[in-house]
């Protein structure tokens, strides 16, 4: 039996721990135990098929469901304020998953440009085999560009809430209101806010997706992912033309006693289909232990978080003022395009994620890249570790220049994922990494023994939360446009 009565009115730190346990089967463990099986037990026939039918909501095979798992997806459902999650194993299968619940050939997917690469990709290449065509609006914050792109077989907009690797906010609640008017769900990756910062349902969306390898399981050691859906969206509407826009859900199924997933699961139907026909068949299940390791990350996903986004604006604040940077992408910074959208949607912090572009281009970058001692080198996020990237050579390499300028990845540009180390101890190995190379026409030679004190000085109060010091204005930088 899972027992929630506890949670519903406590706060998030209460929800991280408690949400989706369960009492009463017996065992009463404290900690959601490891069902490392393929397969459940049937008492008898009848059992056998009720589970079968349905009429008996019972575990039979861990492709299809498992308590371990099920316990995470109540959890993270709960956060999120969602009805339902669906635990899959990686970021990349939950967008799958997502997006094949709603789409299939011949329809059309709206995203922003601003995305993971790798979703990206997924979209441009693997579902345009499948006959889903996607188109991209530059500016995901222009309403007229949403609209313009709409047609008549459009099925879902997808962005996320804090873009990777530019830290651009978009505006959740614009975006919704263009969908919701052409009676189309808006999909948001909340990977790099969290739930802790951010709950995309309460803001307009109807489908959110985790990479949970990245900050819900926090640690770098496992992979996994999760689709979650909210209650508010009518899966049983009509196109213009008066067909069905989601006849896989409104059409009779045989299994469901020739009744359509909205006839038998109303609000739920989406995540029903996800969950019994997507993931099931496709089969991108993961290991109860990987769940394990997932919830036990999530039971400390507001401390880690905290301390991070803090940790992170209190960089970038610095970083801002260092003459070697021509510019700083981070949303909590007053200088930033996106600081009156991140006061509004994230006034708890702006993620741990941000980018910065060094005078020097390619070759400050590759120097700067390699001196870096504390920094792990790696293309990950949301580690308890700090991490460092290059995107212009890893993860937008097969993007071409045009593309990248467009997206804002100069090949001066590094992505920082900030961890839970001493904010102190991250600046000075940035400092020591700075010194020497190309700065602004006006600034003084730093020396580099005295910029690490001085970064110590300035940060070392951001593992408790103080304010970050102030920002230079941006016009006091020779920028690259971000």
């Amino acid at each position: 039996m899972t027992d929630d009565s506890r949670t519903p009115r406590h706060g998030f730190a209460t929800r991280q721990v408690h949400a989706g346990d369960v009492r009463g089967d017996g065992i009463n463990s404290r900690v959601t135990p490891v069902h490392l099986t393929a397969g459940f037990v049937f008492d008898d026939f009848a059992q056998a098929e009720d589970r079968f039918s349905g009429a008996d909501d019972g575990f039979s095979y861990t492709r299809l469901a498992n308590p371990t798992n099920a316990a995470v997806e109540r959890r993270i459902a709960a956060l999120e304020g969602g009805t339902e999650a669906v635990l899959v194993g990686s970021g990349q299968a939950a967008v799958t998953v997502a997006v094949l619940g709603l789409l299939q050939a011949g329809d059309h997917l709206v995203s922003a440009n601003s995305i993971y690469e790798g979703s990206r990709g997924l979209f441009l290449d693997n579902f345009a085999r499948l006959g889903i065509e996607t188109d991209f609006v530059v500016d995901a914050n222009d309403p007229l560009a949403w609209e313009l792109a709409v047609r008549p077989t459009t099925r879902a907009f997808f962005v996320e809430s804090i873009p990777n690797p530019k830290n651009d906010i978009v505006d959740l609640a614009l975006v919704a209101e263009v969908a919701h008017r052409h009676g189309i769900p808006l999909i948001v990756d909340n990977t790099f806010a969290t739930p802790y910062l951010l709950r995309p349902l309460e803001h307009g969306g109807d489908v959110v997706v985790h990479s949970a390898s990245k900050f819900l399981a926090g640690h770098g050691a496992v992979l996994g992912g999760v689709v979650v859906a909210g209650s508010t969206f009518d899966w049983d509407g009509t196109a213009a033309d008066g067909t069905a826009r989601f006849p896989h859900l409104t059409n009779p199924v045989r299994s469901l006693g020739d009744r359509s997933f909205a006839q038998r699961f109303g609000r739920g139907a989406f995540l029903a289909y996800a969950r019994d026909v997507v993931a099931a068949r496709l089969g991108p299940t993961p290991s109860p232990l990987n769940a394990f390791l997932i919830q036990q990350g999530i039971e400390t996903l507001s401390l880690r978080v905290d301390r991070q986004s803090s940790s992170a604006l209190a960089i970038a604040s610095w970083l801002e003022q260092r003459p070697e940077v021509a510019s700083v992408d981070h949303a909590g910074l007053p200088s930033s395009a996106y600081h009156e959208l991140a006061q509004r949607y994230l006034p708890d912090g702006q993620g741990a994620v941000f980018a910065f572009t060094l005078h020097g281009g390619l070759e400050a970058a590759k120097t700067f890249y390699d001196r870096l001692e504390l920094f792990t080198r790696m293309t990950h996020l949301g580690d308890v570790r700090s991490l460092v990237l290059h995107p212009a050579t890893t993860t937008h390499a097969w993007r071409t220049p045009e593309q990248r300028a467009e997206a804002g990845i100069a090949p001066g540009l590094l992505r920082l994922s900030i961890g839970v180390e001493d904010p102190a101890d991250l600046t000075a190995d940035l400092a020591q990494a700075l010194a020497g190379l190309p700065r602004a026409a006006a600034a003084p030679a730093p020396d580099a023994a005295a910029t690490a004190d001085a970064a110590t000085a300035d940060v070392a109060s951001a593992g408790s939360g103080a304010t970050a010091p102030a920002p230079t204005s941006a016009s006091a930088r020779s920028g690259v446009p971000a």
